[in-house]
């Protein structure tokens, strides 16, 4: 009898277990509910109604045949969350936030059920057929499509989840309504306690979420809830208020907008993540170890670096209703506090300089706090991420006798125009009549003449290698190539480009000979090179292989080399590999590994002109792509190549 009856038991208790078996414990579950603000006011935009992935899902709450999905079986969330006419609420940020944080095993899901300007009444068993009964008629067909329950749709599709994972968190907004009713945090705290009772939960391990309402400033519509939100902890102590200062609003002064929506989400996940033990990357918190970045304007405190390479910005625009970072190819929001100041913290970046702009409203600005660099066709915003001791051939030493960037003027006949250059001397130069070699460095597309020293350092790697015994002291010359203007367009092919060709005739014309007329230089092809970066390298093709009686080294880093017929380009000067090699005494082409540079396929170039007997020397930079750190790196390793054949 005793071993039947344990049988029996056992068998009696196996749904349960299997049931309980199926619940997967890395699958937090949260309830939200509340009135037009949690039923999102907002329409979405684009990066609200991408899904964000399947560890964010949703149960929906009522049918959208549109979108697929039905009432209580999971699917991915993205907005609108609510019903199908709805639009982006809180809860679609919440979600997203906590994935961003939690481990990649945890999902996350969330069940919805809210109506604009309901009561907190509404979600009352004891007071909902009344207040149905009263409802207004606009309200009517939203209370319809819960069957005129709400409490109990959220608690049926609640018991439902259970099956699946676990309840972690309340999220309600709501209060509107009953801004200014002293019976509301009892009724909010009825409303909590009949869910925890319902669904058999505890309230310390199942905390109320609460957020703001509008604030605009001190002129929202229902601002005087927020005093009854804030003392709502003091009657229900598990629950947590999250605040909507700085949250942006529409013209309604009642309602978030769209970027207002992200935030107030963005906090209630925060703070949910904190509450389940976890360390949130706020960008309002900046790690102790992070520093000021050398390129922040001396007397502002950021833009700040930390050990990892991410960036933290700060910008004071309090009137701004969206506010971004756009740097290395990614644009990253900002976010809002209750003073107007906008922070964002980067993804870990590669070290070196970096372009960067303040997108405000959809326009691009410059930081006010950074250092300004030519860039981008524009003056632009930047900043470097430091490298280690491995970067010091690009800063300067101590004990290393330094050389000067001068920036001339000259006038040239061919444009009939004056034109700007910049010139580095040797640390040599200023003692002695000793003449010197000559490299004419060109910079990228949409850069100019000051690139190369201020954001390619170039003085510094000269200094250093020239007094390592590594480089022959020479003057390098560095002009606009009339590149500064963004390409419009028409044949970019090597050797048929119209772009920057109107540097050429300037280049043979007027800049050597001033050069050559104004510094100690020696004049003859032997100890003249050319070389560029980007389209600079393109125009060191151009120039150099139509004037080899100019010049007879040649460099390109990450080079814009399109379109280039081996076989037939400059006269076919490829093809009689024995005099390239004679009058060509160094070529030398390099690119990064990453990105744009391993697409340009400098490296299969360089293959192909060996197979055909040129001399080309080839450098790769590990980890980087079309940026100042490859070139850095490219000139550190081309100068030492220059003039050891007639030193």
């Amino acid at each position: 009898m005793k071993k039947l009856f344990l049988m029996t038991l056992l068998m009696s208790l196996l749904p349960a277990l299997r049931m309980q078996a199926a619940v997967d414990p890395n699958f937090y579950i949260f309830l939200c509910f509340g009135q037009s603000n949690m039923e999102g006011a907002a329409r979405p935009e684009a990066e609200d109604i991408a899904s964000p992935g399947p560890r964010f899902l949703l149960m929906p709450a009522v049918d959208d045949p549109q979108r697929g999905r039905k009432m209580g079986e999971w699917c991915e969330a993205s907005a609108p969350l609510c019903r199908p006419n709805t639009g982006l609420t809180p809860a679609d940020w919440f979600g997203r936030t906590m994935i961003e944080t939690l481990p990649k095993n945890i999902r996350v899901g969330v069940i919805h059920v809210a109506i604009g300007g309901i009561a907190i009444q509404g979600f009352l068993p004891d007071s909902i057929k009344n207040y149905v009964k009263t409802a207004p008629g606009w309200m009517k067909p939203m209370l319809a499509a819960y069957d005129d329950n709400p409490y109990e749709r959220l608690i049926i599709l609640a018991k439902k989840a259970q099956k699946d994972g676990v309840i972690k968190g309340v999220l309600m907004h709501q209060g509107e309504t009953n801004t200014g009713d002293p019976r509301w945090a009892g009724m909010v705290q009825q409303v909590y306690d009949n869910m925890l009772g319902d669904l058999q939960l505890k309230p310390e391990e199942v905390p109320l979420l609460v957020g703001e309402v509008v604030q605009a400033n001190g002129e929202g519509v229902c601002i005087g809830c927020n005093k009854q939100i804030n003392d709502l902890p003091k009657t229900l102590h598990t629950s947590h208020v999250i605040s909507s200062t700085g949250c942006t609003n529409g013209p309604d002064k009642l309602h978030f907008d769209a970027a207002g929506y992200r935030e107030l989400g963005r906090r209630y996940g925060e703070k949910m993540l904190s509450l389940l033990g976890y360390q949130v990357r706020s960008p309002f918190t900046v790690p102790a170890h992070a520093v000021t970045a050398e390129t922040t304007i001396p007397g502002n405190d950021f833009p700040k670096v930390d050990s990892e390479h991410r960036a933290y910005f700060r910008v004071n625009a309090p009137q701004a209703s969206r506010v971004q970072v756009d740097i290395c190819s990614k644009k990253y929001d900002m976010r809002r506090d209750e003073h107007g100041i906008w922070c964002a913290v980067t993804d870990p970046l590669v070290a070196g300089f970096h372009y960067y702009f303040i997108n405000i409203g959809g326009v691009n600005v410059i930081d006010p706090a950074t250092e300004t660099f030519f860039g981008c066709n524009r003056q632009s915003g930047g900043i470097e991420i430091p490298e280690g001791d491995e970067g010091n051939y690009y800063r300067p030493q101590q004990g290393v006798a330094h050389g000067q960037v001068r920036s001339i003027n000259y006038f040239a006949s061919s444009t009939n125009e004056w034109r700007h250059a910049m010139v580095y001397t040797p640390a040599a130069y200023e003692k002695g009549k000793k003449r010197y070699p000559v490299l004419y460095l060109q910079h990228g597309m949409g850069e100019d003449e000051t690139g190369w020293s201020r954001q390619g350092r170039m003085q510094h790697i000269l200094d250093n290698l020239i007094a390592q015994g590594d480089a022959v002291p020479m003057i390098v010359v560095m002009e606009s190539g009339d590149i500064k203007a963004p390409f419009r367009g028409g044949d970019n092919r090597q050797g048929f480009s119209n772009y920057g060709a109107s540097f050429y005739k300037v280049m043979v014309n007027d800049l050597i000979p001033y050069i050559d007329a104004n510094f100690r230089t020696l004049t003859d092809r032997d100890h003249r090179a050319m070389a560029g970066l980007s389209w600079g390298g393109h125009q060191t093709f151009d120039l150099v292989l139509n004037h080899m009686d100019l010049f007879s080294y040649m460099g390109t880093f990450s080079g814009a080399i399109f379109g280039l017929d081996l076989q037939n380009a400059y006269n076919g000067v490829f093809t009689r590999a024995d005099e390239f090699n004679k009058q060509i005494h160094c070529l030398f082409m390099m690119s990064g590994t990453e990105g744009m540079d391993k697409m340009f396929g400098t490296k299969k170039m360089v293959d192909d002109l060996r197979a055909m007997g040129i001399n080309a020397h080839y450098y790769e930079s590990t980890g980087t792509d079309h940026e100042w750190l490859t070139w850095r790196r490219g000139l550190k390793e081309f100068v030492p190549y220059l003039f050891k054949k007639t030193k």
